[in-house]
């Protein structure tokens, strides 16, 4: 057949280990083949961000600014033992966190459902999209160990030079500090989109956050999601027959557990990643689920929600066979292509994302999957591939197909 042409480049950022690999095998098997694959590529592999000083992080972000969408693989955040291992000279921020940052957007998350995997809640029969935060919180903090007593405070210095201080803690001994900001531009542009995200599925938006121990943090995302909905959205939702409401953080995992799902769920940042894992491995695994940052500028980067799989990139150093779940990452390029051709009218390039995640599905439903799915599936038939093994089964699918 002849290749789909694309008219405007998608940005593409690489990652590192085991996710580079299958990044890679997914270009060589499953899109250059057919695509004429036309993308603005950067390295966010941790050596190269280490080369660059993390520019190359800041690059990546500004061309998915001025292209619309990036396709991103899964990259590592340094701990002391990845700086070691590395021989980095910083230990850098996660570059998720700074592109999240940079286009102002929130991460949507939800599972893949695939026949013959089953969510290990009973009653969930619809998936449950995740919307988290892309903006501060624990991802900008500032961070301070202290070594014996003191005192420590929180100040603020106005414009006009007005102080505000606020006792944080007399320490006695030894402690650690940490300050955490948010703004309201951020936390108005994170509910503008959950109601347009929401409305666009028909589904309820579920808000959860915790003001009655954070009255003044989290009392601000909710009294600006009450009022952008009072204000802006509340006639809408009316009309489609769809509902928000805000509740305590720990009253919605409660509920989540008793509901059949279909429902947007909007939580703050680092509560959007813990409880998107937990509904990821809820509904299957953790690289059956699909993480799309939607900026309300118009900006649009499709991920994988899992991390590099270190694990397994071991294994494959030392010539061991992998089995690694490739199907977010397959996803993660799905979306980004059909966004493309959706934004460009090239419907060849629609029609080809979808026919790849069919293709995708159909080759795990036919019982060729790798192996954290076959421990979970309940198909009767079922064959364990290797990493490149189910990228090369899910090929030879599209070829029928197309």
């Amino acid at each position: 057949m002849e290749k789909i042409k694309m008219t405007t480049p998608l940005v593409e950022m690489d990652g590192d280990e085991m996710t580079r690999i299958i990044w890679q095998a997914i270009k060589d098997e499953l899109l250059t083949p057919f695509v004429d694959l036309n993308t603005e590529y950067y390295d966010l592999g941790l050596k190269h961000r280490d080369e660059t000083n993390d520019q190359v992080t800041i690059d990546a972000a500004n061309a998915n600014m001025k292209y619309g969408v990036s396709v991103k693989c899964a990259t590592i955040t340094p701990n002391k033992a990845r700086v070691e291992e590395y021989g980095l000279k910083a230990m850098y921020k996660s570059p998720n966190g700074t592109i999240r940052s940079m286009l102002d957007g929130t991460v949507f998350r939800a599972p893949i459902l695939v026949k013959g995997i089953d969510p290990v809640v009973s009653c969930w029969k619809k998936p449950i999209t995740v919307a988290r935060h892309a903006y501060g919180d624990v991802y900008k903090a500032t961070e301070m160990k202290v070594d014996g007593p003191g005192k420590a405070e929180l100040v603020f210095t106005a414009a006009d030079g007005t102080v505000t201080r606020k006792t944080i803690m007399e320490f006695k001994g030894p402690g650690v500090l940490q300050g955490m900001h948010n703004l309201d531009a951020s936390i108005e542009s994170f509910a503008r989109s959950c109601f347009a995200y929401a409305l666009d599925l028909k589904q309820d938006l579920w808000f959860g956050a915790k003001d009655t121990i954070s009255k003044i943090y989290d009392g601000n995302f909710r009294a600006i999601f009450e009022r952008i909905y009072e204000e802006e959205y509340m006639a809408a939702f009316q009309e489609a027959g769809i509902t928000f409401f805000y509740t305590l953080i720990d009253d919605i995992v409660a509920r989540i557990m008793k509901s059949e799902g279909g429902f947007v769920l909007a939580l703050k940042n680092y509560d959007g990643d813990v409880q998107s894992d937990m509904l990821s491995s809820a509904f299957g695994s953790l690289a059956m689920m699909t993480s799309i940052l939607v900026s309300p500028h118009g900006y649009f980067e499709y991920e994988a929600a899992h991390g590099t799989v270190q694990r397994h990139y071991y294994k494959h150093l030392v010539g061991e066979e992998t089995s690694t779940n490739s199907v977010a990452t397959i996803f993660a390029w799905t979306g980004a292509l059909r966004k493309r051709g959706e934004l460009d009218g090239n419907e060849a390039l629609v029609d080809f994302a979808g026919k790849l995640e069919k293709a995708t599905l159909d080759t795990i439903e036919s019982g060729k999957m790798t192996g954290d799915l076959i421990r979970i599936c309940n198909l009767p038939h079922k064959e364990k591939l290797s990493t490149h093994g189910f990228i090369k089964a899910v090929r030879a699918t599209l070829e029928k197909s197309l």
